[in-house]
């Protein structure tokens, strides 16, 4: 318990580094003094009222809840399917929600002045409608992976990439069909970006977020069970397959609110796991907060990296991540075969 609440403690306060990078940095800089002074309203200035409460506030906490959704999330999956390269990414599951988020902006003309906030009922039905799309991939996946009744789990990693493509190729070929200030809009957010952030998008996902957290972290000690032989599972009177779907469900409801503001970012779900595991051990009512914490830092750090290196113009934020997750992926790729 002291590793973990060090631990946690530890990565909150990068969190707290990152946070004071992201929010004092950009093309308008400004002091800690002068942030200060505007959050606890002393002497209020209307420009920086803006630039933080309107432009970098709701940019960072998007990025720390995305982080969040996706470190559990990604921990779920991992503990469900035990295998270590499992990813929301990976496995497609962030493919279906973005083609189905896709779909709903085609049809329903969700257009780049509604993503800004001028359709509050719009955005609050993203979510939604992702995690159908999100949980349609995870169906297709659990199916196409079974072999003589169980889960085979190269063919699961497998039937994620083709998941993955297929619904990429889709959401490709919609974005195709709008007109070019949508498509322009389309693409940036397919390439995971929260640049558009704003407090809308904030309350869209916070219920999803803590509410399924909640479920999930209360169902954490399962899935040191679900490490175990199935037989052995089953013995301890566990009802596997109940709580597999229930447990796979909720980190698609995660996934799809996170997709649904952030577009697709992946590789956070498959980092953030991996590295919880190796400071706070392997029981999972500490590896799932830790993940989270994880997470978030990695994206809080990794947006403020993509709106500062190539000022004045920005990276898309899964970019940045795909830059580091993708050496991490092949690590454990070459680690897992040895």
């Amino acid at each position: 318990m002291r590793r973990f609440l060090l631990t946690l403690a530890t990565i909150l306060l990068l969190t707290c580094v990152a946070f004071y990078f992201h929010i004092t940095n950009g093309s308008f800089d400004m002091s800690v003094w002068e942030v200060l002074q505007t959050l606890l309203r002393i002497e209020p200035n209307p420009k920086y009222d803006l630039v933080i409460f309107q432009f970098r506030l709701p940019r960072i906490v998007i990025a720390m809840l995305v982080g969040i959704g996706l470190g559990i999330a990604g921990t779920v999956l991992q503990g469900v399917t035990r295998n270590g390269l499992a990813d929301p990414g990976i496995l497609g599951i962030n493919a279906g929600a973005g083609a189905s988020i896709v779909l709903f902006m085609f049809f329903f003309q969700m257009t780049a002045k509604h993503a800004t906030g001028g359709s509050w009922s719009s955005i609050m039905m993203m979510p939604l409608f992702g995690f159908v799309g999100g949980a349609l991939a995870a169906v297709l996946i659990l199916i196409f992976s079974r072999k003589n009744g169980r889960t085979d789990m190269q063919r699961l990693i497998l039937t994620g990439i083709a998941i993955n493509s297929g619904f990429g190729a889709l959401s490709m070929y919609l974005s195709l069909k709008m007109n070019p200030q949508d498509f322009e809009m389309a693409s940036v957010w397919m390439a995971g970006s929260i640049y558009n952030a704003n407090w809308t998008f904030v309350l869209s996902m916070l219920p999803w977020i803590v509410l399924l957290s909640i479920v999930i972290y209360h169902k954490a000690h399962l899935l040191d069970y679900l490490q175990l032989e199935e037989s052995s599972v089953k013995s301890l009177g566990i009802a596997i397959e109940k709580e597999k779907i229930i447990l796979l469900l909720a980190s698609v409801g995660l996934v799809s609110a996170c997709v649904s503001v952030s577009g697709s970012i992946g590789f956070v779900g498959l980092m953030a796991p991996h590295i919880a595991r190796s400071l706070v051990g392997l029981r999972h009512r500490f590896i799932m907060p830790t993940s989270a914490a994880v997470g978030m830092l990695l994206l809080v750090f990794s947006d403020y990296i993509s709106k500062t290196v190539f000022e004045p113009s920005e990276l898309p934020v899964g970019i940045v991540v795909s830059i580091i997750g993708i050496p991490y992926f092949l690590y454990l790729l070459i680690k897992s075969k040895a």
